[in-house]
């Protein structure tokens, strides 16, 4: 009898939908020669987001610099450029051996978790969440626990919710700010309730803020770290979507705060960065010329930018459809819109998603992929241009007519 080689009981109630069973069905009819409007991942460079010709140039040049292994925190310029950030955004008192360099936000994520998570051990994740903190948790050994987003007061996170979960085995809580994938950028009386929080039961704070740039209407954003020096904290940050760099996988992780309670965490980090024996160098090389270039992400969102313009029009014709409501998103690269499920022959968001992609050929991500705590809800990325976005809505909105009750049909006529 031959021997089945089983995968690790540790990743059986683990997932990450937006590369799940929706999007095999998609690369499925894409293989039969199907043409899909993709709207599920946030990836820029596929629409025409180029990254800046300076960071290429320089990345470029330094290639026969980068042919070798690097410390394994990361090159120096890199991390000092990092280090002049946290002066620019008011995180205090942060040194080079503070900084760490990964492949990626992703990468340092998963760290973050294996260096710090016991068995059991609970860590607080918004919900809806980026599905990879969930993941990082359970894959760590310990258990996510999702406090709510309140969609009524545009996706804050609700203090009271927080409190009500802590228990002896809450280690840490996350942030997503801005979010994804509700685009919320959150209130500083907020941010200074989740720092008191953290404070009074001695929780870690991971602030994921890869988004801290893309930010629409004025908007600032706070950096959580900027708030105390009573509470440790782990910024995440990178290329990917502030320099369209996805694929350069280059992202960093700041310590800061109170890093005496946080010596055994930050030796155990430091060991599996030494493990992986250091992140990609070529890439750490455009880290410097991007932090301290020409930000081109501000023309991108300011009115007449291309991202606003997008973001605008696909918030209007989600709006303008009976039955979907969506909060206008502040930050990131997303929309969140919810489908009111009684006016329409659907069962869920993933029933939603699922028959979306094979009837009309448009991919999207259910909200549930997102740990969101109702079945109501899909993200839409807004990086295809205006024609590609309007194409999407009218295949959306024809869809949603299509399945519509017919009662409700009636109302609507009237």
């Amino acid at each position: 009898m031959s021997k089945e080689y089983l995968k690790s009981e540790r990743l059986n109630n683990l997932s990450y939908a937006i590369r799940g069973p929706i999007f095999d069905k998609a690369q499925q009819l894409m293989a039969q020669g199907q043409k899909i409007i993709n709207l599920n991942i946030g990836n820029p460079a596929p629409f025409g987001f180029d990254v800046p010709d300076e960071i290429m140039q320089d990345m470029i040049l330094n290639l026969r610099n980068a042919q070798g292994y690097c410390h394994h925190l990361g090159i120096f310029p890199a991390r000092k450029a990092v280090m002049h950030y946290t002066q620019q955004i008011g995180i205090k008192d942060v040194t080079i051996e503070d900084i760490f360099i990964g492949n990626g936000v992703s990468e340092l994520i998963v760290m973050a978790m294996q260096a710090l998570i016991n068995p059991n051990d609970e860590i607080l994740i918004p919900s809806p969440d980026y599905p990879l903190w969930t993941t990082a948790v359970g894959l760590s050994g310990g258990k996510p626990v999702h406090y709510v987003c309140d969609e009524e007061a545009d996706w804050n996170p609700d203090l009271k919710d927080i409190e009500s979960k802590i228990t002896s085995k809450t280690k840490a809580i996350v942030l997503i700010n801005p979010n994804n994938p509700t685009g919320a950028v959150y209130e500083k009386d907020i941010l200074e309730g989740i720092v008191k929080i953290a404070e009074r039961h001695q929780l870690i704070v991971f602030s994921d803020e890869i988004y801290d740039k893309i930010l629409y209407d004025g908007i600032k954003h706070i950096p959580t770290a900027s708030l105390s020096e009573d509470v440790f904290f782990m910024t995440f940050g990178g290329l990917s979507k502030n320099y369209r760099a996805t694929g350069f996988r280059g992202g960093w992780v700041i310590a800061s705060g109170a890093k005496h309670k946080a010596k055994s965490y930050l030796e155990g980090f430091n060991l599996l960065a030494s493990m992986r024996l250091c992140a990609n160098v070529p890439t750490q090389y455009a880290i410097q010329t991007a932090l301290g270039g020409y930000q081109s992400i501000n023309d991108l969102v300011a009115s007449e930018g291309r991202l606003r313009k997008q973001r605008d029009l696909i918030h209007y014709r989600l709006t303008d459809i009976p039955g979907i409501t969506c909060v206008k998103p502040k930050g990131a690269l997303y929309v969140f819109p919810k489908i009111d499920l009684k006016k329409f022959d659907l069962e869920s968001d993933e029933d939603f998603t699922l028959q979306l992609l094979t009837d009309h050929k448009i991919l999207v991500v259910s909200g549930t992929g997102f740990n969101c705590m109702d079945n109501q809800h899909f993200r839409v990325v807004f990086l295809p241009d205006s024609d590609t976005l309007n194409l999407a809505m009218d295949g959306i909105s024809e869809f949603l007519n299509e399945k519509r009750i017919v009662a409700e049909q009636e109302t609507i006529i009237v």
